[in-house]
């Protein structure tokens, strides 16, 4: 590796940092508008043709995250007919990393999913993590980002191509972490949602969601995450993810968040529109707390900063706050919203926090999901957490 060191790093050219800043920034300010639906997900195999990716006693990681990213894009395209689903590979064809993201950006992609294997000296290493781009936070981080982008070397004049970027050098990868900081919170919430089906249905042990700077997230303007499945060092590991019930596995829980994702986007995405265009925002949601304990304090109805709260179920017709669907829930809140009824607990200032209550009720109502409400008001997501951050 030590040969692919450039005497000097090049910085990447500030106009090319401003166009693609421009690029993401307007992706990103309309995937928080009312209007906004997922329509178009890149589904990507990492590696593929001359690049075997991380080899194992017995399969290379090309060959397995094909399989595994084939099976997401079926569920996908089977479930939601309306979804177009693009694959940066559907067979043993090498493409290069700034190609995979010409596909996605060219598709106008909502989504981006890298789909890959990890591996370690320690052959004990075992269980999944997510990425998503932005500066390291460990070595054990920019390790892997640099395992995974080492793959350009095997792309002709690749320091041309990526603009002096250096896959060896750790310096290179500072610069890169700014470009995706418009999707992050989308793409961190997505990644959320794949370790916790990972542990939860799958069975898999959680390595958590962590930031790092991998080439093939770099410019794309959209959400996207990498996500490493397991390890081909560890023998176990490898023998599940080699047989069709391991690969199923990992495949769905893939699809189940991609699914949780795409409700929570289009869910209030819809009650938006809905909301601006047929009631005031003051008479557009009524409010009824459980008598079993206090309502949630009126600050969380009069401050102008936003509250999460995790929604159980909705119905056309209203439940009963005492009724037994809500068996060993404490607090239940009712929102009508446009004829919906919406039943939620909690009233938290952290999305964190919200994440953590919302991973305890799915033990009972395992669709549940996060929302936001400003004043009193659903507003999207994404937004919401920008704004908690901004407050903080």
């Amino acid at each position: 590796m030590e040969g692919l060191r450039l005497k000097h790093f090049l910085p990447i050219p500030l106009l090319v940092v401003l166009s693609l800043l421009l690029a993401v920034g307007e992706k990103a300010l309309s995937q928080t508008s009312s209007s906004y639906q997922l329509t178009r997900v890149v589904v990507d195999a990492g590696h593929g043709g001359k690049d075997p990716g991380t080899v194992g006693r017995v399969s290379k990681e090309k060959d397995i995250a094909l399989s595994i990213a084939l099976k997401v894009g079926s569920y996908i395209e089977k479930n939601f007919p309306e979804v177009k689903v693009i694959y940066t590979r559907n067979d043993d064809t090498f493409i290069p990393l700034d190609e995979r993201s010409r596909i996605a950006n060219e598709a106008k992609a909502d989504l981006f999913i890298s789909i890959h294997c990890n591996s370690a000296p320690n052959r004990t290493s075992f269980g999944t993590e997510t990425y998503v781009m932005g500066l390291h936070r460990s070595a054990d981080n920019l390790d892997v980002a640099m395992r995974e982008n080492a793959v350009i070397s095997y792309e002709d004049d690749y320091s041309t191509r990526y603009e002096g970027y250096d896959p060896s050098s750790s310096e290179s990868y500072i610069i890169f972490s700014m470009l995706q900081n418009a999707f992050l919170d989308q793409s961190l919430s997505l990644a959320n949602l794949i370790q916790t089906d990972f542990r939860d249905r799958a069975s898999r042990k959680d390595r958590g969601v962590k930031q790092a700077g991998f080439l093939v997230l770099w410019k794309t303007s959209m959400p996207s995450v990498l996500v490493e499945v397991g390890y081909l060092s560890n023998a176990s590991e490898e023998k599940y993810l080699n047989s069709q019930e391991g690969q199923d596995y990992i495949a769905s829980s893939i699809y189940r968040a991609f699914k949780e994702y795409k409700k929570n986007v289009d869910s209030y995405s819809n009650q938006l529109a809905q909301i601006q265009l047929t009631k005031p925002a003051d008479s557009s949601v009524e409010q009824k707390g459980n008598t079993q304990v206090q309502p949630p304090s009126s600050t969380s109805q009069s401050h102008d900063f936003p509250i999460f709260k995790v929604q159980l179920m909705a119905s056309n017709k209203p439940i009963p706050l005492d009724s037994p669907n809500f068996q060993n829930i404490k607090t239940v809140e009712e929102l009508i919203i446009n004829d919906s009824y919406k039943y939620c607990v909690g009233s938290l200032s952290s999305y964190d926090e919200a994440l953590k209550l919302c991973r305890e009720v799915r033990k009972q109502f395992p669709d549940a999901f996060v929302i936001a409400t400003k004043n009193g008001v659903p507003v999207a997501l994404q937004q919401a957490i920008k704004d908690n951050k901004t407050k903080n």
